[in-house]
């Protein structure tokens, strides 16, 4: 059990302790400071998990991965929430409370990576737990403002729902095959374990509870008020981080279950076409952008679990999921960056003119918005393309069916903020917020472009991605 195994999180972990401390014993002015702190840490834990690119094996025994799935996922997370940090400090600069929150960002993003490594029925109870009680602070941290304390209490009482489903499954899983780690369960079925309906629901129920952190249904309820009522960092984080993690935990659940054992698979495919279906309609009557990007986080859940559904039935599912969750946290990260440059502007009108007061910002927002349609030349465009690829492969041509009407049906709200952007005259100043949060909005704009122009070889990198059960 060597110790180093798990560096990228004791990284993460002690960093969350000094941003902590170093605020518990400065002024108020220099809170700022553990912005900084924690963007280092963050950088010390990728550092530390490129020593770990290329291995396959589980530690700690069998209840951590290492493997491409999860090594990439964690790159992934930690630059997340490098971006959701970045562009921080300008918005809680009067925040009594300032220098805590990068704490709970990087206890959250410390939640996140244990999901995308979990292993073990019982690492990812732990792993879920520690994203969501941390969430509930993140989600509530403008405790003065009771939009944010309904979203916190929402998030809330959602997640208490759907942790308990998730331990009951966990518990009627443990119980029928009488084991919790994915190695001795998948071995299990691979001898022949019994399909009884106790196991299928309690596999269902530990799906709906990743559901949950997937921001998917039957647990989503809780996301468009987060994207509304958090504060827009901490809403870029909660709709984006935790869904990396989920979408990976998600991933080697489903793969430890044989094909013609159970329909877990068939069960995650109707989630899916149910979830964008949702999402997608949902969105269309929202006049309020936040709320907007928020149920249009519900639909693109839908996409990611695409790839899921089709785990083991397609070699290229794998690196086709990596490649969704990836454009989409992207692709959102670089919305709500937008929204934190305009100092959270959030209702509809208040994008009118947008292209003439804030050019650059306007811009980088379309990108975003034709990332997440899927549209060329953008890296959404690819990574849309890889999942129907795969599960047209599988043999879910329907599934392929309602994804492309429910792209199709995107276009309509994400084509009418950027209606009232192009073509109408500016509501009034537009003051930005701060240069940290300009560059991440530069950043993450460039990013989606220049992804989508490299996307060849980065697919390439991640064929060779593997999953462990």
């Amino acid at each position: 059990m060597p110790v180093g195994d798990l560096a990228p999180e004791i990284a993460v972990l002690l960093t969350a302790a000094a941003a902590l401390l170093f605020a518990s014993f400065v002024s108020r002015s220099w809170h700022w400071f553990s912005a900084v702190i924690a963007l280092s840490g963050l950088t010390v834990a990728a550092i530390l998990l490129a020593q770990q690119v290329g291995r396959t094996g589980t530690t700690f025994s069998g209840t951590w991965a290492i493997d491409g799935a999860s090594v990439w996922a964690r790159f992934a997370i930690l630059g997340a929430s490098g971006l959701c940090i970045m562009i921080s400090p300008g918005w809680f600069a009067t925040d009594r409370r300032h220098g805590e929150v990068y704490t709970m960002f990087l206890l959250s993003t410390l939640g996140a990576m244990a999901l995308a490594g979990a292993a073990d029925l019982l690492q990812l109870v732990v792993a879920v737990l520690l994203s969501s009680v941390t969430g509930y602070t993140l989600a509530a941290y403008h405790r003065g403002w009771a939009i944010s304390v309904e979203a916190g209490m929402k998030y809330f009482l959602v997640g208490a729902l759907a942790n308990a489903v998730l331990v009951t499954g966990v518990v009627l899983v443990t119980g029928m095959a009488g084991a919790t780690g994915y190695e001795p369960l998948a071995s299990a079925f691979a001898a022949g374990l019994e399909a009884s309906p106790l196991l299928l629901a309690g596999l269902a129920m530990v799906v709906v509870g990743i559901a949950y952190k997937l921001g998917a249904v039957p647990a989503h309820a809780w996301v468009p008020d987060v994207a509304e009522g958090a504060p827009v960092p901490a809403a870029a984080f909660l709709t984006i981080v935790p869904k990396i993690g989920a979408a990976v935990a998600l991933a080697r659940l489903v793969a430890v279950v044989p094909p013609d054992a159970l329909p877990i698979r068939s069960l995650v495919a109707i989630l899916a076409a149910a979830t964008m279906t949702l999402g997608n309609l949902a969105a269309l009557w929202q006049d309020d952008v936040r709320r907007l990007i928020g149920w249009s986080s519900v639909s693109q859940a839908g996409y990611v679990m695409m790839a899921v559904a089709v785990i083991g039935l397609d070699a290229g599912a794998v690196h086709a999921l990596l490649a969704m969750v990836g454009a989409y946290a992207l692709a959102n990260l670089a919305a709500f960056a937008v929204v934190a440059d305009l100092r959270g502007r959030t209702a509809l009108v208040d994008y009118r003119g947008l292209f003439a007061a804030r050019p650059l910002d306007a811009l980088v927002l379309t990108l975003a918005f034709l990332s997440l349609v899927g549209i060329p030349p953008t890296v959404g465009f690819f990574g849309k393309f890889t999942v129907f690829s795969v599960t047209i492969g599988a043999g879910y041509g329907w599934l392929t069916l309602v994804a492309a009407v429910n792209t199709a049906v995107s276009l309509a709200y994400y084509g009418r903020v950027l209606k009232h952007a192009a073509f109408e005259e500016p509501a009034g100043t537009m003051a930005r917020l701060d240069s940290a949060t300009l560059t991440g909005v530069v950043a993450s704009g460039a990013a989606i472009v220049a992804l989508g122009l490299a996307a060849g070889p980065v697919l390439g990198g991640l064929v060779d991605a593997t999953l462990l059960p």
